[in-house]
């Protein structure tokens, strides 16, 4: 998941007779509004190969999953659709950003500025909200191995998921508008009537995207890592016994502890690719939610532009992350991708 420094705390925010920035701004819209090119330049060259790394490889993904066999698993349902979450954010976030960064300003009509802000904190609640519901799912899938599930209802929960998303991005067609600036120019900017607006504002956004959602994968990943020291436990004095048994029964038994191993095995794989996920997430995100509020509630608060820049980029990361992850472990399916690749091209 990532955001942009014009995407909800944004750059050029207007508040009645206040202006809060981030990049040096002056007191009022009508004072000259520079920016350092050489940070210019190196932000347009990273975002360039953010947007290429998340484009391509959450395409390999998606490649990868509808050609493999299994591509109806409940694991790489939910992959699919963080994969189709981090597109999003590629095109509608790191895209957009990267084209605000060429020209300075927003150069296109009303309509377009709300609607690209709309898509921006669609893709961010969408990435964060996935990976919140992939987290629950092996959860539950640990903790409860025995309850019946059926496909309709993860189904179900990806489109609650993906109705949350946009319901929870309407703000931003409210919020957003063009607005008049120096020497009359015109550029996307976000208006609050009240002047406790934007600290209201970035709140609700970390709240929503980053601490009841770190929370809440924190106490899965509680639940899970006690439930899997339980299981170790067990077996371990379920293995105790079984070797005082007879040599009959042992054979018997140590055949279906082998099983039960073999299925937690392949559990405990996908809890340990959702764990890092999460902690990609985690270490892309802090830095920038860190600074976000400290901007908003601390009038004091150095205004560096490459402090804003460094975190926005660092969460930047975080859309294009997730496929080498989940190369690192189900990499059989983009080696079944490269070999109908190979095998195709060679006919």
């Amino acid at each position: 998941a990532s955001t942009m420094d014009h995407l909800w705390y944004c750059s050029n925010c207007s508040l009645g007779n206040a202006t809060l920035d981030n990049q040096t701004l002056q007191a009022n819209q009508s004072s000259v509004i520079k920016r350092n090119e050489d940070l210019a330049k190196v932000e347009v060259a990273v975002l360039c190969l953010i947007f290429f790394l998340a484009l391509t490889g959450n395409l390999c993904v998606l490649l990868a999953i509808y050609t493999t066999r299994h591509k109806h698993s409940r694991m790489y349902f939910f992959m699919k659709h963080l994969s189709i979450a981090d597109l999003v954010v590629a095109l509608f976030q790191v895209l957009p950003q990267l084209i605000w960064d060429i020209t300075f300003r927003f150069n296109g009509p009303d309509y377009l500025c709300r609607l690209i802000k709309y898509l921006q904190v669609v893709g961010m609640f969408a990435s964060t909200y996935m990976l919140l519901l992939m987290s629950l799912d092996r959860c539950l899938a640990i903790c409860q191995p025995l309850r019946s599930l059926h496909r309709r209802s993860d189904r179900l929960s990806v489109l609650l998921t993906w109705v949350v998303c946009l319901l929870f991005s309407i703000p931003q067609l409210q919020i957003f508008s063009m607005k008049s600036v120096a020497h009359g120019g015109m550029d996307c900017w976000a208006t609050f009537i009240q002047p406790w607006g934007p600290r209201a504002y970035v709140t609700w956004m970390t709240l929503t995207v980053y601490i009841i959602p770190v929370i809440v994968l924190s106490i899965c990943y509680g639940l899970i890592s006690f439930k899997i020291w339980q299981n170790v436990k067990l077996k371990t004095v379920h293995e105790t016994s079984v070797s005082l048994t007879s040599s009959n029964s042992h054979g018997g038994t140590l055949s279906r502890v082998s099983s039960i191993k073999l299925i937690s095995k392949a559990k405990i794989r996908t809890v340990k690719m959702t764990f890092i996920i999460v902690l990609a997430f985690i270490m892309c995100w802090t830095p920038y939610f860190i600074v976000q509020m400290w901007l908003a509630w601390d009038e004091n608060a150095p205004k560096e532009d490459w402090t804003f820049i460094i975190t926005m980029l660092l969460a930047s990361l975080n859309s294009c992350c997730n496929p080498w992850i989940y190369m690192l472990f189900t990499g059989h399916l983009f080696h079944d991708l490269l070999h109908r690749f190979l095998c195709c091209s060679s006919r």
